[in-house]
């Protein structure tokens, strides 16, 4: 695999890993459905956080000699994932919100009319 492929597929992953939290109701993808706190979809987050660092770890030592990594990347990558989270968020607190205020759901008037 070249690097440009290895990168594009870190990205992909990165993508996927940042947003699931905020696309599923079942946790961890799989099991069962209820409802799921910000504590849960945090925790999630951070287990995606993790895989993606072995993806990226793995695709690294595939292709030659790993380079150490003080905290600056931890945090740098750590800020780049939630910023890649921002679109499952933005679908799951912020648009969802809005379609249901507008289909009449939540009223903002408190059902109090003129």
């Amino acid at each position: 695999m070249n690097i440009t492929a290895a990168a594009f597929v870190w990205l992909v992953s990165g993508f996927v890993f940042a947003n699931w939290p905020f696309l599923s109701e079942k946790k961890f993808l799989f099991f069962g459905r209820g409802l799921k706190t910000m504590g849960f979809r945090l925790l999630e987050l951070a287990v995606g956080f993790s895989l993606l660092l072995a993806i990226g770890f793995g695709l690294e030592g595939s292709m030659g000699r790993m380079q150490t990594q003080t905290w600056n990347f931890y945090a740098i990558s750590l800020c780049i994932f939630v910023l890649m989270a921002y679109p499952g968020f933005v679908w799951r607190y912020l648009r969802r919100g809005a379609t249901r205020r507008a289909a009449g759901g939540d009223s903002e008037a408190g059902g109090k009319q003129g």
